[in-house]
């Protein structure tokens, strides 16, 4: 008997419609941990719901998100109510999700949680303790796998930011059983041998569970205790790991870590040509408005007239000596006024005066002779006139 092939359409379309017969496939109520969680911007969730030994895709589209009470996340442990059914193009059964409701966090998200928190008290999270990214560093050590898109991205981004940058590549295992202890085991090497300027610690995205190794206390401790700056890479930009909290610096992707860690020289060149331009400029600009001032000081009077300034001066004090030998004029004015007043009152107690009123002075021996007890008989006496002096004998 010979038999027909079929094509792969034609199998994907029996077995959807066979899912599609069947009764308990079209409400079923399943318990799981969500990994690789993905909002879409359509209003769609995707995601994935697993236990311990399988997962199943599901999707819940937005008409039904807009029952929900919470936000998913990966670990999340949730009950989902929807329908089996088969996505004929690519040939995979999926859940298509009505409701949803939590069931409690999932393992790997509570240690995630647990240790976090541990870490966060300690203090290895807190700024202070994170080291400045060099701006121009002469070697990148990168810490992930030797195959893949990280390491050609990480490549690509630093050489074309910086031809001579150089890069120093450890490869390490990014995921799986032992990871943890080489990444550890990677960044004290570094550190040891110095062996770069920074370390970026990368791997691409994938779920919880691939991401898990960054998560691990070992990895978080040995971050904290480079000496070497480190930027975590780990994952796509809705991911978060310890790493990524305990580095000094964290990168959305692998790629964004190529360029903190890189200076493009390009750019530094075009900004300081710019900067250049513009200081010439402000120089030609302050050297212009100094010849302008220069100009109007050799074009101001107290150039052109120097004398000019003095005239003011010399007026004022032609003043001030007028107004200084008024002042002396009527002083001494006033002194000889009182000088002549203080004359005519002394003239009129001068002796003379009285004198050529008719009186006399009478001395004896160059002595005034006061009074009459004061002579006796044959006293000579000299005795003062208004025109002259006599002498006479007392008899």
């Amino acid at each position: 008997m010979k038999i027909e092939p079929i094509s792969v359409s034609d199998l994907n379309r029996y077995m959807k419609d066979k899912v599609a017969d069947d009764e308990y496939l079209k409400s079923v109520f399943v318990r799981g941990e969500i990994s690789n969680f993905k909002h879409h911007y359509t209003g769609h969730m995707y995601f994935t719901l697993k236990d311990e030994n399988s997962l199943i895709k599901c999707i819940m589209f937005k008409s039904s998100t807009l029952t929900l009470n919470f936000v998913p996340k990966d670990g999340m442990k949730v009950n989902v109510l929807g329908s089996v059914a088969v996505f004929e193009r690519d040939g995979v059964y999926q859940i298509y999700c009505k409701a949803m409701q939590e069931d409690g966090v999932g393992d790997l998200y509570a240690k995630f949680k647990e240790l976090k928190d541990k870490l966060e008290k300690e203090g290895l999270f807190d700024a202070e303790h994170k080291k400045k990214i060099p701006m121009m560093p002469k070697v990148i050590g990168v810490l992930t796998s030797n195959t893949g898109a990280v390491i050609r991205d990480i490549i690509n981004v630093s050489t074309r930011r910086n031809p001579n940058c150089y890069i120093r590549l450890y490869p390490v295992p990014v995921q799986g059983p032992g990871a943890a202890e080489k990444i550890v085991d990677a960044i004290r090497f570094m550190n040891e041998h110095k062996l770069a300027d920074v370390l970026i610690v990368a791997r691409g995205g994938g779920s919880l569970e691939d991401l898990w190794p960054f998560n691990e206390e070992i990895v978080a401790r040995a971050i904290y205790d480079s000496e070497l700056p480190v930027i975590s890479a780990v994952g796509h930009e809705t991911d978060f790991t310890i790493a990524d909290f305990v580095a000094d610096l964290r990168a959305p992707t692998p790629s964004a870590a190529a360029e903190l860690a890189v200076t493009d020289i390009f750019d530094l060149q075009d900004r300081i040509n710019l900067y250049q331009r513009r200081l010439q400029l402000l120089l030609r600009k302050k050297v212009e408005v100094l010849r302008l001032r220069y100009d109007k000081c050799m074009k101001s009077r107290c150039f052109t007239e120097p004398s000019y300034l003095f005239q003011d001066r010399y007026l004022k004090l032609d003043s001030c000596v007028k107004n200084l030998e008024k002042a002396i004029n009527l002083k001494m004015k006033d002194y000889k006024l009182q000088t002549v007043e203080k004359i005519t009152k002394l003239d009129a107690m001068s002796p003379l005066k009285t004198l050529a009123r008719g009186y006399t002075v009478v001395e004896k021996e160059d002595k005034l002779v006061k009074s009459v007890k004061d002579l006796k008989k044959d006293d000579i006496i000299n005795v003062r006139l208004n025109d002259g002096k006599i002498d006479a004998k007392i008899i």
